[in-house]
């Protein structure tokens, strides 16, 4: 019963098998072979456009160089409180981008809304140069709470971006499972919504260590292969990144494993909303659920095998939790199987 983190999972054995598939030989270096061609290939055609894609090796970089490849001297980078490059990067986008701030903004259950984005920005007015200028703003899609934005919530985002002289950023390191719970098109959720940069995240979705940097105009990533060698990101065996996301596309399989976290995600929250000892803090839309549980059934869990980490409440529903109760989070993966979930679910009961 490991609920901890989709990071704890393997590698999906279709991708274990096409890197050693992939692993005798040899190919070019440095992204010139026929592999990372044709994966650079098929990310245009999942986006249905011309895009520029450049292979990393953490989540991380990829935030922190989309970032950089925004920034304006004395750059502020507008994201939720509880985004991942504010609460869990450890300074990577202010180091790696030369000194950008981050500047949080207040949404309920970890999305910004344009009203409160539109304020944060008012406090850094362009032309007083000393507050520095506004340079990006970053949605994380699905949330760090396991909420998405649907269509219309980024469409209005962009609209703010746009009417600031901004450029929007998604942090997508769960990029599929918000993408099957919206049952949109990759295009659908990111350009033909105002998206201009991607962090695409494989690593959490079955891949071994596969993530990239997916600039929507491929016109505006000129200086990003110089961003990704001067922060050591410029992989010369980049083979087994495009042989992990080669498997990952081929016959819909990172739709699949998607769909897949997100049913057990489903399946858990039902066992929660059934339990006597436990209720949801919200509805999850991702593979992530974070159920309130009374501490003494949450100590027993653990006891009796199952991972996972207590949260800090959001604001909008810390005051709702007394004190014999815990927030927790429980995350599936397209490892999670239904006997695992079932017997959390037993336990709970």
């Amino acid at each position: 019963m490991i609920f901890a983190s989709d990071n704890w999972a393997g590698a999906h054995p279709a991708i274990a098998e096409n890197l050693a598939r992939h692993a005798a030989g040899y190919m070019s270096a440095y992204g010139s072979g026929d592999l990372d061609k044709a994966v650079g290939r098929t990310f245009c055609d999942i986006f249905e456009r011309e895009v520029a894609v450049f292979f990393v090796g953490t989540g991380t970089a990829a935030n922190a160089l989309s970032m950089t490849a925004l920034a304006r001297p004395g750059g502020v980078y507008f994201a939720h409180a509880q985004a991942h490059m504010i609460a869990d990067e450890g300074g990577a986008v202010e180091y790696l981008s030369g000194g950008g701030r981050l500047a949080p903004v207040d949404g309920p259950l970890g999305r910004i809304t344009p009203q409160a984005l539109q304020a944060e920005i008012d406090r850094y007015p362009a032309a007083f140069v000393h507050s520095g200028q506004p340079a990006a703003v970053s949605i994380t899609q699905a949330s760090e709470i396991g909420t998405v934005y649907g269509a219309d919530d980024i469409e209005a985002i962009a609209g703010i971006v746009r009417a600031n002289g901004l450029s929007l950023h998604m942090d997508g390191a769960r990029f599929a499972n918000a993408l099957v719970s919206l049952d949109l098109t990759p295009a659908e959720m990111t350009w033909k919504r105002g998206v201009d940069i991607v962090s695409f995240g494989g690593t959490k979705n079955g891949c071994w260590c596969a993530e990239a940097v997916v600039f929507m105009d491929a016109a505006k990533a000129g200086q990003f292969p110089f961003i990704r060698k001067r922060a050591a990101q410029f992989f010369s065996k980049s083979r087994f990144v495009a042989a992990q996301f080669e498997a990952y596309f081929r016959d819909g399989l990172w739709l699949e494993t998607a769909r897949h976290a997100n049913a057990m995600a489903g399946r858990l929250a039902a066992h929660v909303e059934a339990s006597p000892h436990a209720c949801l803090g919200w509805k999850p839309q991702a593979n992530e659920v974070f159920p309130i549980l009374e501490k003494t059934a949450a100590e027993r869990l653990k006891a009796q095998g199952a991972v996972f980490y207590d949260w800090h409440p959001p604001r909008e529903i810390a005051g709702g939790i007394n004190e014999n109760e815990t927030l927790v989070r429980l995350v599936t993966s397209f490892a999670t199987t239904q006997d695992e979930v079932d017997r959390f679910g037993a336990l709970l009961a």
